[in-house]
């Protein structure tokens, strides 16, 4: 194990203390003290502490292997920061490590021999009996000592547990809204609307051009279907306004159901509107590449989706063949469902956690301490193109436009306290009212039944 290396170090001789004590100097002194331990308690051992730059604390010949484990089949934008940390630390190995049946076998993972250094963690884990083995694993990273900056993170993206400890921290993000087809809008002398009142006129004036279904989105299974992108910002907002009522949701009682009913409605408004036409969504085979290569074909001037969807845009431009002979400028918007706009629904996508019973604890932390930073979190969601967790939203102008929603409109639901059995409920009710299968009243008496 690596010594750590305290950055800062403040000693005093009290003898000569005494030599100096008269009303002046004292004072001076005491000036001089307050700025060290000022810059000791905002800094802790982050020798980079508010300016934005990493410089590396440790040895830079240190040899050892860091290990990170995840659920991605391939990890392309991590390997970049792997390549950018041994330009300080060359003799460094990094690696990444894709788990099979992640959720269950991480835990035993983390037991093993071959133990890994940091591990992809979401926070359901915290709090849930199944994962207590996961979360006794991981390392505080809010500890001063270890010098993260914890800072660059947008604060509703951080989740603290109990005891005000921060056991993961986001390396991307994620929202829900509708990829925009902004060239489409222009050759048709058409505005992107900004409340539910325009996106219903604008859908009106798509199909007297033409355009059988202005909006499209999957819809073959409950699981990332178009319905729950639309439903779960409007739940979210409405229990936001009422914290008896997330309450009431959280624990599955039957009387929330009532909450779900605006939400339930605007689904319902946009299908019957003719906005969505639902059997061109029934084409779409899956809610990630077949989503985006519909949407390339670039007849489709707004197409619901997930900002994990729109991670694999970039990689399938080339893949389509209609948007390579044709290629137009998009970006992913929120869906204004409401008169006053659209939600930001702001969450973690991935989140780290360090093994604090890894091998080499110390360069797994510079590690982190390199990675989390304004410059590298930025750079790796560029590359991934899903949604950084820094402030700068306009650092990938596909996702420009949620920078611009105003604050009031910004919601982190893992700050709020959404649970995922209160999720399973909203995402449900919307697929079934959605398809016609059951009714809104329907829906809303059967709050905490579906599965």
């Amino acid at each position: 194990m690596f010594l750590k290396k305290r950055l800062f170090r403040f000693k005093y001789n009290i003898d000569h203390l005494g030599e100096i004590f008269n009303m002046k100097k004292f004072i001076g002194c005491v000036l001089v003290l307050c700025s060290i331990f000022s810059l000791t308690a905002c800094g802790g051992n982050n020798p980079d502490a508010g300016t934005g730059e990493y410089t590396p604390s440790l040895d830079k010949d240190t040899e050892c292997s860091i290990t990170i484990a995840g659920n991605y089949d391939n990890f392309e934008a991590l390997e970049a920061e792997f390549d950018r940390f041994n330009e300080y630390y060359p003799n460094v190995s990094l690696s990444y490590v894709k788990l099979d049946d992640y959720n269950n076998i991480i835990g035993t993972a983390l037991e093993g021999n071959d133990k890994p250094n940091i591990f992809f963690s979401y926070a359901w884990m915290i709090g849930n009996e199944k994962y207590g083995n996961v979360c006794s694993h991981m390392e505080d990273l809010s500890d001063p000592s270890l010098g993260i900056d914890l800072e660059c993170i947008r604060p509703g993206l951080i989740n603290h547990d109990d005891e005000g400890h921060v056991k993961m921290v986001p390396v991307f993000s994620r929202s829900y809204g509708m990829l925009v087809n902004n060239d489409l809008f222009e050759k048709e002398g058409l505005s992107v609307p900004a409340s539910l009142d325009e996106l219903l006129k604008v859908c009106e004036e798509f199909k007297a051009k033409g355009y059988n279904s202005p909006m499209m989105g999957y819809s073959q299974k409950s699981s990332s279907c178009f319905m729950y992108t639309v439903a779960y910002p409007a739940f979210v907002a409405t229990l936001a306004e009422n914290p008896e009522a997330l309450k009431l949701a959280n624990d599955l009682d039957p009387s929330a159901g009532e909450y779900m009913r605006p939400a339930l409605e605007t689904v319902e408004k946009l299908i019957d509107s003719g906005c969505i036409d639902i059997n061109e969504c029934e084409k779409i085979e899956d809610n990630y590449t077949e989503v985006i290569l519909r949407f390339f074909e670039g007849d489709v001037p707004m197409m619901i989706c997930a900002g994990d969807t729109v991670s694999g845009t970039r990689k399938r431009e080339s893949q389509s063949e209609a948007f390579s002979e044709s290629p137009f400028v998009y970006t992913f918007n929120p869906i204004p469902i409401t008169n006053e706009g659209g939600y930001f629904l702001d969450s973690p996508s991935v989140e780290f956690s360090v093994n604090k019973d890894c091998d080499d604890l110390d360069m797994t932390n510079e590690f982190m301490r390199f990675l989390i930073t304004d410059r590298e979190l930025d750079e790796m969601a560029s590359v991934k193109r899903l949604v950084t967790p820094t402030s700068d939203l306009s650092f990938d102008s596909v996702y420009a436009p949620f920078g611009k929603v105003t604050a009031d409109r910004t919601m982190s639901p893992e700050v709020l306290g959404i649970t995922d059995l209160l999720t399973v409920q909203i995402r449900v009710a919307s697929y079934q009212v959605g398809k016609g299968e059951i009714s809104i009243d329907d829906a809303v008496s059967l709050y905490g039944t579906f599965e």
